[in-house]
């Protein structure tokens, strides 16, 4: 008889893999049955600020691979049906059609959780008002259309400035709304130094995004009908026909913590190198629902972004058909990008780096991505930490215009394989004018860390 394999969530993780377990197992040798809360399969996320703000014309153009698709692969997939208790003794799930409300239980052989994340919603009067939208899911961004198409004002407000908040106060620029975005920080986009946050501010600020820093949501003011009429921040109140959340997510695991699996410090599902979820042979997990470990500080984070999710799919197919695969852990590397600015980083910023007990040094720079005599050349500005005794590179931020956030990846490469600040200065990069100057603003950061390490180390 075949095994049956069952999976709570049919995007990234999930569906790469089931499609990788069934590439390399045959329909009678296991069966696979995958559960999906909303009503689609395998989409970008990532790509959903850009749908909503009009640069990807269509919802469809997200969608990598069909519910149909999958199913003509011997892939049962059952939409809009909600797993909703996991009994681990049991083996088995019990599950709610969301459109019937009929409840059943599904046994399983292994299992695959891949609940994603969900976006923070934090608990403030008239958060659940009438237009007031969390986006992460290609549900919750048609819901978003839906209510700026329906709408008959055209003021908009973000409560966060992440990467999402950042990302959809754009979009909602391009959809002709008068945009404030209210964070809590000094500055936007927390995951870097404040100083380089605040240039991010600047290039907002640019676009007509009004940035209200220091102002901390503490009501979501509503109309007689219910609707969001207004944010209200401690001392302020800022009118509002919409409300978007940009707080960032948290990993959507209450129902494997109902169940007892094992979660970390960022509520996220622990596992080992395999994404088998520790301490239970029959289970693995992977995606926004899981924390990782950071291969810098060698603590586990919590990093929800689609590259992970992918490989951890990848990494769970193969296991389930038999064979051994792992994934080692992250660096933190992530881009973005507000209009003309891009945006990068990976690594520890300074805060990490004193939350981990490390002393280190600081280097910042500014360079032009091509050579100063060619044509287009703009600036950019690069900040790197490097352990202080050691010159062990920490980490790398990069605020700048054209070419500025993919020269991150040389650092991720750097900081994944422990190289010091001083061996990246031999780095053999390419050159040519119309692609770097002939030290690469990275390494022009490296040679001053250097000095640096040499200087206080």
């Amino acid at each position: 008889m075949s095994e049956h394999l069952v999976v709570i969530g049919a995007d990234a993780t999930g569906m790469a893999a089931a499609s990788q377990a069934r590439r390399h197992l045959g329909s009678q040798a296991m069966r696979i049955t995958v559960f999906e809360s909303g009503g689609f399969t395998s989409y970008s996320a990532c790509g959903i600020p850009y749908w909503v703000g009009g640069l990807v014309e269509d919802r469809d153009d997200l969608i990598a691979r069909t519910p149909e698709e999958h199913r003509e692969r011997d892939i049962d997939v059952r939409l809009h049906t909600e797993v909703i208790e996991l009994d681990v003794p049991g083996k088995r799930v019990r599950s709610r059609a969301r459109d019937t409300g009929e409840e059943s239980w599904t046994g399983y052989d292994k299992l695959v959780i891949a609940t994603g994340a969900r976006p923070i919603r934090p608990d403030l009067p008239g958060i659940d008002a009438e237009g007031v939208h969390g986006v992460q899911t290609l549900d919750d961004g048609q819901a978003l259309i839906d209510t700026l198409e329906h709408t008959e004002g055209r003021r908009a407000v973000v409560i966060g400035a992440g990467y999402i908040g950042v990302e959809m106060a754009e979009a909602l620029i391009q959809r002709g709304y008068q945009v404030r975005v209210l964070d809590r920080g000094s500055a936007p986009m927390s995951t870097l130094d404040p100083e380089m946050g605040a240039k991010v501010a600047e290039a907002m600020r640019g676009i007509g995004i009004e940035v209200i820093c220091e102002a901390e949501a503490v009501a979501v003011r509503t109309d007689a009908d219910g609707r969001v009429r207004a944010v209200a921040t401690g001392d302020a109140e800022y009118p509002a026909d919409v409300v978007v959340l940009g707080l960032g997510v948290r990993p959507n695991t209450e129902l494997a913590r109902a169940a007892g699996l094992p979660l970390g410090e960022y509520g996220g599902l622990l596992t080992d190198l395999s994404m088998r979820v520790r301490g239970h042979s029959d289970i693995w997990a992977g995606g926004d629902c899981v924390e990782v470990r950071d291969l810098v500080s060698g603590r586990d984070r919590h990093i929800p972004l689609g590259t992970h999710a992918n490989k951890h799919g990848q990494v769970i197919g193969a296991c389930l058909a038999g064979g051994y695969a792992s994934f080692p852990g992250v660096v933190g590397t992530a881009v973005s990008k507000i209009c003309a600015l891009e945006v990068a980083r990976t690594g520890l910023r300074e805060r990490d780096a004193r939350d981990a007990g490390l002393q280190y040094v600081t280097a910042t720079i500014e360079s032009t991505s091509r050579a100063g005599y060619y044509p287009g050349t703009a600036l950019m500005t690069v900040k790197m930490l490097a352990e202080r005794h050691t010159g062990r590179l920490l980490g790398v931020q990069i605020v700048g215009k054209e070419g500025a956030a993919k020269r991150v990846d040389i650092a991720a490469v750097a900081l994944t394989a422990g190289m010091t600040v001083e061996q990246m200065t031999a780095l053999d990069l390419g050159y040519a004018p119309p692609f770097s100057p002939v030290w690469d603003p990275v390494l022009v950061a490296a040679r001053k860390a250097v000095k640096a390490v040499r200087e206080r180390g």
